[in-house]
């Protein structure tokens, strides 16, 4: 397979958001704010492609009955190392993802790459799914956040443009429900 259709595929056929309805709770949670939804994307991609990386580097030594709490503490050492950055770095947005920042550990996208691609691929292939599979998500938590912040509160990126209010609904839970479903129906129109 091709450098740029490992990278393609996470973005459109495989977008783990939109296609295959994964991470749903950090989706539906973070993305209130485009920040929130491109900081918790580009987190998951951070520990996506690290841990990718790594885990297909040992495979090939890991027993089979030990495989999955070994890619587990791999990703947690990962998040571990994300959380420290984050709060030395970004302190304002660390706070703001909370407690789904180490719920990255567990995230079915970071451990399900893990095990059905960077665990039976080479270092280069791991590392451009994991890119691939990231900004997926990552575009995807972006657009859910930013079409939540213009219905919700009339702003982009914080920079208010439309006056007043807004519909509250988009900054809450039914609001993430509605608008994630017509934009994976927008998506696969457009896919295909």
């Amino acid at each position: 397979m091709s450098k740029f259709r490992l990278i393609a595929d996470g973005l459109v056929k495989n977008n783990p958001t939109f296609v295959l309805l994964l991470g749903m709770c950090p989706t539906l949670a973070t993305t209130t704010s485009a920040v929130n939804g491109l900081s918790m994307g580009l987190a998951t991609l951070f520990v996506l492609v690290l841990s990718n990386i790594a885990i297909s580097l040992i495979a090939p030594v890991t027993p089979d009955k030990v495989h999955i709490p070994v890619y587990i503490v791999v990703i947690a050492t990962f998040v571990t190392l994300l959380q420290f950055i984050m709060q030395a770095y970004t302190p304002a947005i660390y706070e703001a993802l909370g407690l789904f920042i180490p719920l990255i550990v567990v995230n079915c996208i970071v451990l399900g790459r893990a095990e059905a691609f960077a665990s039976k691929n080479g270092v280069g292939a791991s590392a451009l799914d994991g890119i691939g599979i990231g900004l997926g998500f990552t575009a995807a938590l972006t657009v859910l956040g930013l079409v939540r912040e213009i219905l919700g509160s009339g702003s982009a990126f914080g920079f208010k443009f439309i006056p007043g209010d807004g519909m509250l609904a988009f900054v809450m839970a039914p609001g993430a429900f509605l608008a994630l479903g017509y934009l994976m129906v927008l998506f696969n129109k457009l896919k295909k």
